[in-house]
């Protein structure tokens, strides 16, 4: 759902190259079926996107059910994935909003950096209003602390304060300034596949063992629908937010790979 297409890229599609992306899914106009794409990982599949979406929000703006055209669209496929993760814009709009309406959770990557305090606190009133009023089922899964740098300062200033206010909800992985994590987008690949013994992957792998750990804690999903929908959400200075529902977004405020 991000018109930068950073998590396409990141498994090695190329973005410059697509032609059929979720814009067109969102418009009606393809199946999600024929729009999915393989990756390196057997397991990994992509709905990619590209700069087409940006013009989604203003052609959507007047139709019917514009909010949940992306829960429509998922639903033939719940039942193939057990979990969906939805790569947001650094943005509250429409877009996200979808995200958000098609998700059983969120999951929140902040940078720990000053403007991420601001963010993280219009991002979860935004959820709240979107429980409140479109999704009853969506829940905080977890805010994950990322580009921590515990030579600084500031960075342990920002943790400190974020697991003050969200206590248990705050993720125990702190995922580094790492440079392999920056690197592996450029390549292609993800962590795992560029450099899986580099601290950003380990500690990857830790965060994606709590998220495991705590979702049917937290989330019930229906039998017939199995997946575990996660959307992701970003204001200017928090790095992603991962919901979790059918359906899993993440959304990033940078493009620096490491959020």
């Amino acid at each position: 759902m991000d018109p930068q297409g950073n998590a396409g890229s990141g498994v090695g599609v190329d973005k410059r190259a697509v032609t059929q992306s979720v814009y067109d899914v969102l418009l009606g106009e393809l199946s999600i079926e024929s729009v999915i794409k393989n990756t390196e990982l057997s397991h990994l599949h992509i709905l990619p996107s590209n700069l087409d979406l940006v013009g989604a929000e203003l052609e959507l703006s007047g139709a019917v059910s514009r909010e949940s055209r992306l829960i429509s669209a998922l639903t033939p496929i719940l039942s193939n994935y057990d979990y969906i993760i939805i790569d947001c814009p650094p943005s509250l709009g429409l877009l996200t909003l979808n995200a958000l309406n098609a998700s059983h959770g969120v999951i929140t990557p902040v940078q720990c950096e000053y403007y991420a305090l601001e963010g993280i606190a219009d991002l979860m009133s935004t959820v709240e209003l979107v429980k409140t009023s479109l999704n009853p089922r969506l829940q905080v899964l977890g805010v994950l602390l990322t580009m921590y740098d515990g030579r600084n300062n500031l960075s342990k200033q920002v943790a400190e304060e974020i697991r003050f206010h969200f206590g248990v909800q705050v993720f125990q992985s702190i995922v580094p300034r790492n440079v392999r994590l920056s690197e592996a987008p450029s390549h292609g690949r993800p962590i795992i596949l560029y450099d899986i013994k580099s601290i950003g992957a380990i500690k990857y792998l830790e965060f994606a063992q709590e998220v495991m750990a705590r979702t049917p804690l937290l989330l019930e999903v229906p039998a017939k629908e199995k997946a575990y929908g996660f959307a992701a959400t970003a204001t200017q200075g928090v790095g992603q937010g991962i919901g979790i529902a059918h359906s899993v977004t993440t959304a990033s405020g940078d493009d620096t790979g490491e959020g």
